[in-house]
């Protein structure tokens, strides 16, 4: 056996442990670091890994770091599905429906527009057509963890305008997944449409039947799983089996069983303790790998001029689409323009279901490796500018420092106190 594995491992962990330290030093997210970790170990920088020719390329290892980092992702996957809050969505469901749905078809329009602009608009190809609704795809996700600390800072978290963010993203996530298991479903060329279509209807009964069942277990005394540790290997097993059902009954990828094994289970009285404890495993293994893995696989030298001008008229795309789609839709709900604004600034941020989306692409044969660097770019532009554009959207010119303003009967008291 050869144990190259092991000292790559090691690598990839502590590499990017501590450059998602550094990126939390300025106020980012330790994915970004994960990221830039995984460009500079890979074959753009110091090629320790990645490639045929690099340094550290034992025989077994690299297929190791993928099956790793597939686990990974199925965890965060399964995460993002169990840490859903349904009780967000029945406070503002009608008009986070309406952000997260106008949010969603700009977005992927303008994608899928920047790519024909490059690439051709062939729509008589399908495995072109469903490149072009792909790149559309990865402009759809949301990542509103930066959104959710910028507005508990400026006091905006449990306003309604707030309520909206967090709930339009959960429904923007879940949009994304089934859109994404059309478009993997439809992209083979020797499968038919209605072949597709009727596994991914067959899919989501499979899942309802899920549901069903875990609701007649959880009426299981207690005493049969007093232990709590047994709640999450169950809980582990049942994301892995739908996971693995998924690909290989319903074509359909396999994070999207194990993110619908999470929303079945979000409702249930254990889900913060198994979100807890997976999350630890995830987050301080499996994760790290994946996220590096996407770093490793973003050759910056292959960048091109057409690359570089792609990934310019993306980024601005993956920017204005948000604020556009997302804003109309909250003035549709009768929010005010400042609040329209902030909302679509909220949802600009993108994260790990675009990178995890982008992967699952690449997987599929729906894009290839040159489109990660400008893919890995949005995500990281995007994280960093939406706390910056959203403290300035927010901010109250007349009030200082917090961006919070008082209201005017509070202030007319505050001068009638004074005289």
């Amino acid at each position: 056996m050869d144990y190259m594995f092991l000292l790559v491992l090691a690598i990839i962990l502590a590499s990017t442990k501590i450059f998602g330290l550094l990126s939390q030093k300025v106020n980012m997210p330790q994915v970004v670091g994960a990221l830039l970790a995984g460009v500079i170990i890979g074959p753009s920088v110091l090629n320790l890994v990645g490639a045929d020719n690099s340094l550290l390329s034992g025989d077994g290892s690299l297929a190791f770091i993928n099956q790793t980092a597939e686990i990974g992702v199925i965890l965060l996957m399964f995460l993002a599905g169990i840490g859903t809050d349904f009780s967000e969505l029945k406070k503002t469901g009608l008009a986070s429906f309406i952000i997260a749905l106008i949010g969603v078809i700009v977005p992927m329009a303008g994608g899928g527009a920047v790519y024909g602009a490059f690439y051709g608009f062939d729509f008589s190809d399908s495995v072109h057509l469903c490149k072009i609704i792909f790149v559309g795809v990865v402009l759809m996700a949301t990542s509103v963890s930066i959104t959710v600390e910028t507005l508990r800072e400026l006091g905006k978290l449990k306003t309604k305008m707030g309520t909206a963010i967090l709930g339009a993203a959960i429904i923007d996530d879940i949009i994304g997944i089934i859109v994404l298991t059309l478009v993997t479903g439809l992209q083979d060329p020797d499968v038919k449409p209605v072949e597709s279509i009727v596994k991914i209807v067959l899919f989501f009964v499979f899942v309802i039947g899920c549901a069903v069942l875990v609701k007649l277990l959880s009426k299981i005394p207690k005493k049969f799983y007093a232990k709590k540790h047994r709640i999450v290997i169950f809980g582990v097993s049942f994301a892995l089996i739908m996971s693995f059902c998924a690909e290989h009954f319903f074509g359909v990828a396999d994070i999207t069983g194990a993110y619908f094994a999470g929303l079945i289970l979000c409702n249930y009285g254990s889900h913060e303790y198994i979100d807890e404890k997976v999350s630890v495993v995830s987050f301080a293994f499996f994760s790290p790998v994946f996220f590096a893995s996407i770093g490793i696989k973003t050759e910056v030298k292959a960048m091109d001029s057409t690359i570089l001008w792609f990934t310019i008229a993306l980024l601005a795309v993956a920017i204005l689409s948000k604020i556009v789609g997302c804003g109309i839709g909250a003035k549709l709900c009768k929010f005010n323009n400042k609040e329209s604004l902030a909302i679509g600034i909220g949802m600009v941020s993108r994260g790990e279901v675009a990178l995890i989306v982008a992967q699952k692409g690449n997987e599929a044969g729906i894009i290839d490796a040159a489109l990660f660097p400008p893919i890995v770019v949005v995500v990281i532009v995007t994280t960093i500018i939406t706390p910056i554009l959203l403290k300035l959207a927010l901010s109250d010119k007349k009030d200082g420092k917090n961006g919070t303003s008082e209201l005017p009967e509070k202030k007319k008291k505050k001068a009638a106190a004074v005289k």
